[in-house]
This record gives structure tokens, sequence and C-alpha cells, in this order.
């Protein structure tokens, strides 16, 4: 519990230190970026401690994360120098009271309530979370960055690992334990998340009246007194307008975090043996579930039938709600994780651990979209219409992204410059765009798509690539030690995702999305647009199919390539009929594809149109400026929408993706990037089915609004059903016999007591190279350097290969741990001692099933320096370089 408190109070303090600072890099939003202080501190702190700590300018330890600390608080102070902009700052406060409350009590109930359900179910074990203890120890224990991997002596973590520095560095400064800090740090997630979610909705609700967007944005110059002068009057103005903001913004939280798939749903409707019937054989079968086709549902269910599904681990499925089958009919795993699923199993990933950062991107490219001004900065030859404070800003974080979770980071450096591309587009000062045209020939310019499109793509890369190499640059330490499995872009022919599955597992936010887009093409349709946007969208598939399938034949008759890709997909000797096979699926499955279709249709149909608008209000033209007025006057034409109407795009481009290309990696199917790229459309389109369900609530009236209201009910019913059942079958209906902890690794006390003991002689051991029983991933393998934060000669050797792409740096590591154990030859035993600077030699219960341990060796020639029931250390008596 003390634990939990000294946790809370940092990281407000972190969260109130930054925020003066923060309030001026976010001077776009309406909380100024309240709701981003805590990530946004956390961020610039854990990169001040990373780069300080691996120039050797600060030691590893809580004296090293406070002193990072100050120069955070510090600059922040700078911040606060000068009269005017702490009174700015004190009057933002007085008039914003009651956001800043309810984002307090946001933050503390969902941090609290999440740590209670760690409570409930604390224990480190099984699927990755003994890597992920691995890594947060090995970074508590390092002498300095990069951190040695525990898992591969004498070697670098060759992972993105900044958001385990992150969770360390607050375990260091409260010397709070790693089996405490692991489930204090997904607890902090989940709240840093929550008001990262709410201040999305927030800001774009605040946005969304164009009158107090355009007077509480200030210029890129402007002061903090002159920007709240300008805004006070006109927020006192608008209080009673406003206050729905603060209570549709909740939504936010609510899609982003709990808000699950339908597999939910389904469970229930199996597990009461809806759509079985029984033959005259007494087999069960059933049309619906067969199609369906979900794996373990596609099974009878346990009679008898209840209400509450039952299967072991049934809960799980939901993360797999996707099938793939080779050519063959075999089977392919795709993972289609989402957030409340990620903190249920409470994987301390870097997925997970990024998701606060990813919201902290949306809201950078928000806060650029909303602002007035530019500001000017020439990155080498290059001149970028944006301030170099948010330029570096940007860097920092996207490049941060990178080393939070490297699938995030080409995603949003390509959505914070299409947010850029789009801007440039609206700023009524394009002389770029116009040159010195006179005014008709620029209103045409301004006009043709092909020019602004071709003035959009310009700006676009410019901005990618300058960002991209700006963030690389920013975290160069970190790419000077990691290694990665990708191996290129390879073309997915025949697994094109069933629309059956693709609505179990987006349903929920794609009803409340599409009642968004038909709420906005009835306020501000077009139809000419929306019937341009199915043109571009229908060529865009196109184009993406004839690429995919222009790749597979390239690829499919290269000499050692193509065969390893036929066979992948269970085509070897059968390359005809595999195109033939992948049109004949493509056709055959349109579901999913022709859902993007319409969602890209209509935001590039909506949003060409409300460009239009908004560039028309350029015209000099006195009669067209009253005439685009009054047309503005009664649609819903806000930035707020355009952006929205990004993120719904952008999300769908994120989900097209996978439909026709994979990344390649060791499992050699889409999985990964099914995984990784769903779960980054998700949170884009959790954001925007929030705002979209207090748009369309909070503007219809009448009959429209019960329908409307009854309709998103039902769906977001379905989509609570998961996290209602789930959490009660994971947390054993909130029963935990044996008390509550957020202790880990706890469960040691009554399952291995004797091993307990060992581990945390070895945690106040000094630091050497440890020899435990090796074995596969997933598996209790590696116990004791994981939670020791010992180094250990090898462990979970296929991770190893993912994390570093060959397999080559192992050697014989595996064999050399066997013969140390095992060899009846003390000198090949001491050689590889020496070879491997081995320290310490555990033996255990596992070691001693694993192999034939020779222990008379360790006893006559080396030191006992641990002793108990079940488990020895052993020490070797030289010195160890």
């Amino acid at each position: 519990m003390i634990s939990f408190f000294l946790w809370y109070l940092l990281i407000t303090m972190v969260g109130l230190a930054t925020f003066p600072l923060v309030s001026r890099l976010f001077s776009g939003l309406s909380d100024r970026g309240y709701t981003l202080s805590r990530a946004l501190g956390l961020l610039v702190w854990g990169y001040s401690f990373w780069m300080l700590a691996s120039l050797g300018l600060l030691q590893n330890d809580p004296g090293g994360v406070l002193l990072a600390l100050i120069v955070v608080v510090t600059l922040s102070i700078y911040t606060l120098l000068g009269a005017k902009y702490y009174e700015g700052l004190r009057d933002w406060a007085k008039q914003h009271i009651r956001l800043i409350v309810i984002v307090e009590a946001l933050f503390l109930v969902a941090f609290a309530g999440w740590a209670l359900v760690r409570a409930y179910n604390p224990d480190i074990v099984a699927t990755e979370k003994p890597m992920e203890l691995a890594f947060l120890n090995a970074i508590m224990r390092s002498v300095g960055f990069p951190p040695h991997d525990p898992w591969l002596s004498g070697h670098a973590i060759s992972y993105y690992y900044f958001g385990y520095v992150m969770v360390a560095m607050l375990a260091q400064l409260t010397y709070t334990s790693a089996g405490v800090a692991f489930n204090l740090g997904i607890s902090l997630i989940f709240a840093l998340s929550a008001v990262g979610a709410y201040g999305l909705v927030y800001n774009l609700l605040a946005a969304r009246d164009e009158k107090i967007a355009t007077t509480s944005q200030p210029a890129e110059t402007a002061e903090f007194q002159n920007q709240s002068d300008k805004s006070g009057d006109q927020e006192s103005n608008t209080q009673a307008s406003s206050s729905h903001w603060y209570r549709w913004s909740f939504l936010g939280s609510l899609f982003v975090l709990i808000i699950s798939n339908l597999a939910g749903l389904l469970e229930v409707v199996h597990a009461r043996g809806l759509f079985w019937r029984m033959t005259e054989t007494g087999e069960w079968v059933s049309t619906f579930w067969t199609w369906l086709d979900m794996k373990e549902l596609s099974q009878p269910p346990t009679e008898p039938f209840t209400w509450m599904p039952t299967r072991y681990l049934w809960w799980w499925r939901a993360s797999r709600v996707i099938s793939d089958y080779d050519l063959t009919g075999g089977f392919k795993e795709v993972i289609d994780e989402f957030p409340f699923f990620s903190y249920l199993l409470a994987d301390l990933h870097p997925h997970v651990l990024a998701m606060p950062f990813v919201l902290l991107a949306i809201a950078l490219a928000l806060n650029l979209f909303l602002r007035n001004g530019y500001g000017k900065f020439r990155w080498l030859w290059f001149r970028l219409e944006i301030s170099s404070r948010d330029f570096w800003l940007a860097a920092l974080l996207f490049g941060g992204l990178a080393f939070l979770n490297t699938w995030d980071f080409p995603i949003y450096v390509a959505l914070f410059a299409g947010v850029y591309g789009i801007k440039r587009i609206l700023n009524p000062a394009t002389e770029e765009l116009v040159g010195d045209k006179d005014n008709e020939t620029a209103v045409k310019v301004s006009n043709s798509w092909v020019i602004l499109g071709l003035f959009f793509l310009k700006n676009f890369f410019l901005m990618g690539l300058t960002l991209g190499v700006s963030g690389i640059l920013l975290y160069l330490p970190f790419y000077l030690t990691f290694s990665s499995q990708a191996g290129g872009v390879l073309p997915n022919l025949i697994n094109p995702t069933r629309g059956a599955h693709f609505w179990v597992m987006f349903g929920s936010l794609l009803v409340p999305m599409l009642a968004y887009l038909i709420y906005l093409w009835k306020k501000n349709g077009d139809w000419k647009e929306i019937i341009r946007g199915m043109v571009m969208a229908g060529l865009l598939i196109a184009a993406f199919w004839m690429i995919s399938l222009l790749m597979g034949r390239v690829i499919s008759v290269l000499p050692l390539l193509g065969d390893l890709y036929l066979n992948s997909l269970g085509a070897a000797g059968r390359r005809e009929e595999l195109f033939v096979e992948a049109v004949s699926r493509r056709l055959s499955q349109p579901g999913g594809w022709l859902t993007l279709l319409l969602m890209i249709s209509l935001c590039l149909g909506l949003g060409m149109g409300l460009i239009k608008s908004k560039i028309k209000t350029n015209d000099n033209n006195e009669h067209k400026q009253a005439s685009q007025r009054a047309f503005l006057k009664k649609s819903d034409v806000s930035h707020s929408h355009i952006f929205v109407l990004i993120l719904v795009l952008f999300g769908s481009l994120v989900v097209l993706t996978p439909e026709f290309f994979f990344l390649r990696d060791h499992f050699g199917t889409r999985m990964n990037t099914v995984f990784k790229f769903y779960y980054q459309a998700w949170l884009l389109w959790a954001i925007a089915s929030a705002f979209g369900v207090a748009c369309v609530l909070s503007s219809i009236r009448g009959i429209s609004k019960l329908f409307m209201t009854f309709g998103l009910v039902v769906v977001l019913g379905a989509g609570l059903v998961y996290p209602t059942l789930s959490l009660w079958t994971k947390t054993n209906g909130f029963n935990r016999s044996i008390g509550l902890t957020l202790d880990g690794t706890a469960y040691l006390n009554q399952q291995a007591p004797d091993e307990l003991e060992g581990i945390n002689w070895l945690k106040e051991a000094p630091l050497g190279v440890l020899v435990e029983a090796i074995g596969g991933s997933y598996s209790i393998y590696g116990r004791v350097a994981a939670h020791s934060g010992q180094p250990s000669i090898l462990n979970w050797p296929f991770h190893q290969v993912q994390w570093r792409g060959s397999s080559e740096i192992l050697g014989t590591r595996q064999s050399d741990v066997q013969r140390i154990y095992s060899s009846n030859n003390w000198g090949e035993v001491e050689t590889l001692l020496r070879q491997y600077g081995v320290r310490y030699i555990y033996v255990g219960s596992l070691e001693r099933n694993s192999y034939r341990v020779n222990e008379y060796q360790f006893m006559r020639f080396l030191v006992t320096v641990f002793q108990n029931d079940s488990v020895t250390i052993y020490q070797v008596p030289w010195k160890v370089e």
C-alpha cells in the first residue's frame, strides 16, 4: 500500500512540476496539455535519465534518477520566469478548476482501481511476464546503459526497453521491488491512458465550436498572459454550453480502455448452447458456428449450458478471433489484441507501455492542427512551417515511440506528417502553393484537387523524413546495440480478413463511427465528393491488390526466398494454383475490405468537402464569402471534424495494410503485423468513436435521438460483455484466498519458498554471470535471472533469435551449460566457467530434473555461498574478469 501512495505522489508531482512547460508546448489545446502533463513529464524525465546515463554522466541508481528529475523540473521552472506567464497560468487554473478536479479524480480512481484488480491477480507467471520481469530487474541491476541482457550474458538488451527504464526509475526512487513495480507499472499506464484519452476527447469537443477554438488559440509567439486575456471572457460566457464537454469526454476513456470486441458476447451465446442442435446420433452440430469458424467456438459447448462461459481460458479467445489458413487448409494463428485484453492479461509489454505516449502523439498532432500561426524551422536545406520548439518536441516524442515500441514509430510519424500536410493546405497564406498569381488564378489553384494533392504529398514526405531522421538521431545510443528480426515486406495473397471476423473484432467501434460519418454526411455531405472519395478508395484498394499480386509473382520465382515463401503458404510446387486461389479468396471473402472501402470512401468524400469549405472562406470575393459563411453557419464544419476524419481514415489505412502486406519475421505469417497494426487502429478509432458518439447524441433531437441512443446502447452493451465477465473470471470473482498483494513474486512463498530464499540471496549478491537451467520460451526456465537481475549465460533461446534476428550469436551456449552441469571432466567445466566469466552456479530442483548434475565437482572445486533444503548456490573461487 505504501508503494502505491509513493508512486501516486511522485508521478503527480512530476505532472504538476512539468505543467508550466507542457502548457507552453500545447498552447493550441483547450486544456493546455494538463491531461498530458504526467505522461510528457515522465517521457522527458526518462529521456534525460537514459541519455545522461548512456553518456556516463549519471549513474544508474536512485541518485542518478533524482538528478535527472531535478534537470526536468529546473527546465519547467525556467518557463515560469516572468510574472506575466505565472499570472496567466494561475488565471487559467482558476478558470479550469472543474477540469483539474475531474482529471485528478479520474487518474486516482483509474490508478487505484486497476491496482486493486492486479492485487487480486498479481502473479508474474506464464505468457511473457517472466521476460518483462527479467528486463525490469536487469535494468535496475545494471551499472549503466545499455543494460545487460539477463538471458544472454556479455550482451546488452536488444529490444525496445525504454518503457522498462521509466518503470525502473519510479521503482528505484521509491525503493520498490521489481515484483511490486511490475503491477504498479501496468496500473500506472492504465491511469495515464485514461486521462490521456479523456483529454483528447475534451480538446476535440472544445475545439468543435469554431468561435471558441479561434478565440482560445494563441499565435505562436503570444505570451500566456495574452492568451488568457483573449480567451477568459469568451470561456466564461460559454460555461453552460461547455459543461457537456466534461461529461462526454469520459467516453474517451471508456472506448479506449474498457469497450472490447464482440467475442465476449459470442462466448455467452456459445456457452448457452444457442444455434446448436443434436442429431439423431447424439452429435451436436451447428451451421452458424461452423460458418463463423473461430477455433474453440466451432466445437460444441459443455453441458449443462449456462449464461457464464466456463471453458478454460475462454477470455483468451478474444485475442484470436481471426483465422488464417494456408493453401493446404493448415491453420495459422493471428493475434488481434485490444486494450482491455492487454490490461486483463497484464503483460508489461511494449505495446502497452507505449499507450499513453501514443495518445500523447495524437494530442501533439491535434495541437499542431488547432494552433494558429506556424513558425519557421530550417532543417539542413529544408524549411518547415513549424516552430523549432514544436519540431524538437515532436522528434523527442516520436523518437521515444521507436524506443518504446518500434512498430509505432512509422505509424505516428506518418499521422503527424499527414496532419501537417493538411494544415498547410488549410492555411490561407499558402504562398508556396499559389505563388504571386492573381486572386482569381489563386482560387482556381486552391480548388484543384490534383494540385492540392501534390502539395500535400510534398509536405507529408518532407515532414515525415525530417521528423523520422531527427527522432532516430535523438535516440542514437539505443540503435547502436539494437538489432531486429524484421526482414522486409511480403505480400498477403491468400488471407484477407473475413467480414465476420472483422466485425467481431471492430464492431463495437465500427457502428459508432459509421453513425458519426452518416451524421456528418447529412449535415455537410456532397454526393459528388462522396463519389469522388469512393473512386479514390477503390483505386487505392485495387492498387494494393495489384502490387501484392505482382510482388507475390516476383518473389515466388526467386531461388531461395521464393521457396521459403511458397512453403509458408503451403504452396510448394503449386505456384499457379496459389495465384488462382489468391483471387478466389479475395473475391469470396470480401466483407473486410468492403467495410474498409466504405470507411475510406466516406472519410475521403467528407474530408474533401470540409476542406473545400474551409478553403473557400479564403476567397476575397465578398459575395462568395457571404454565401460560404451562411453555409458554415447552418452546417457543422470545424477543425475537430476534419481531424477526427483524419483519425478514422488513418486507422482504416493501418487496418488495410495487413490485408495485402505484412512484415517478414521468424513466424513467416502476418500474425505480428495484424497484432501491431490492429492495435493502433483500435486506439485511433476509439478516440474517433468517442467523439462521434458525443457529437451525434448531443446534436440530434426527438425520435432520431431515441433511435440512435437505443442502437448505440445495444452495441456498447455488447462491447461491455467481455470486460464484465472476463474480469470476474480472471480475478476468481474478486476472491483471493491468500490475501491481496501487489507483489507479483509473492506466490513463490507458497509454491517454492526454497527457490525464493536463493533468489533473494542473489538479489543482494554482487553482479555476476549466472548458470541456471536453459529451457524454451513461455516456460519457468530462466526464473532465477528473471527474479534476481543477474545475467545468465542463456535462456528462452527462441526469444533471443526473435530479438536479434539470428541464432548465430547463441553459439554453443545451450550445450555448454549442459556440460557445465553434467561433465565429469573438471578441466572442461573450468574452461567453460572462465570462458563465460561465470561467478554463480545455481542448483535447484529444475536443474536436477533437467540435467544429470555432477554436484560433487561443484562441492569440491567451488565455494558454497548459499544452501537450504533444495537449493544450493556455488561461487567460483577465482577472480572473474
